[in-house]
């Protein structure tokens, strides 16, 4: 682990603290719910410091490690990582931050104060889109390196994180459609049947890589590696697909 750490560029090693700080508090808060109780669905609850601390940090951290494989400037790289580690701080900040205040993160405009929070939430949730979609885009122009299934697994993962964004931003935009027209309730409950989708794809950018650098660990031919990894996409684009089908059926 030492020699893994100092091998890191700075840029590495500062999204990959953050990226720790975001599990620590997301892990703090699972505690707090324990101590403190209340509802764990709806829009006011210990649930979202929760389950966004944990995502946006694994996701950082997932991130900062599969972009090591794409080929792509280290200078390029080092400053979209360290605003993609900003914009994680900032998204998990305001919801934190709703959190402790009792109020909904997103699509709450009671207030100038949440309509800032909230609005400020969205634009950084557009930052995300943009800075996936390069990384993204980056790991289809050049072939991805890595052991044997690396680049499927980081080509794979990246175009299923797209689709995560791509229902992100349907969940923001049709929560804030209803909130401009007042419907601040059903705003709160749109969000419901996109949420499985959302939360499937979103991880996958971390899932199918390690599991193709667990598989560089055996003593399996490289044919043998590569086709698990493909049967691993391929079941993961199932479940995708799935989950996509009953949004559009409870949509």
């Amino acid at each position: 682990m030492v020699a893994w750490w100092s091998g890191l560029r700075p840029a590495e090693r500062l999204c990959h603290t953050v990226g720790l700080l975001l599990i620590l508090s997301g892990l703090a808060h699972l505690v707090v719910f324990a101590v403190d109780g209340g509802p764990w669905d709806g829009p006011v609850s210990w649930r979202k410091p929760v389950t966004f601390g944990l995502s946006f940090g694994a996701t950082l951290i997932a991130v900062t490690w599969v972009t090591s494989f794409l080929r792509v400037g280290s200078r390029l790289r080092a400053l979209l990582l360290i605003v993609f580690a900003a914009d994680c701080v900032v998204e998990v900040g305001g919801i934190t931050l709703q959190a402790w205040r009792r109020v909904p993160s997103h699509l709450d405009m009671e207030t100038p104060f949440d309509t800032v929070v909230s609005m400020t939430l969205a634009v950084g949730g557009g930052v995300l889109v943009v800075l996936l979609t390069v990384f993204a885009l980056a790991s289809f122009r050049h072939r991805p390196t890595g052991p044997a299934g690396m680049a499927l697994a980081v080509r794979s993962g990246f175009a299923i994180l797209l689709v995560a964004l791509a229902s992100g931003a349907a969940m923001i935009a049709r929560g804030v459609v209803l909130t401009r027209t007042g419907h601040q309730e059903a705003a709160y409950h749109s969000t419901a049947p996109l949420k499985p989708l959302h939360g499937v794809s979103l991880h996958a950018v971390l899932v199918l890589p390690v599991l193709a650098w667990l598989l560089s660990r055996t003593s399996w031919s490289e044919p043998v590696r590569r086709r698990i990894v493909a049967a691993a996409a391929g079941c993961y684009v199932a479940a995708v697909v799935g989950a996509g089908v009953w949004a559009l059926l409870t949509y």
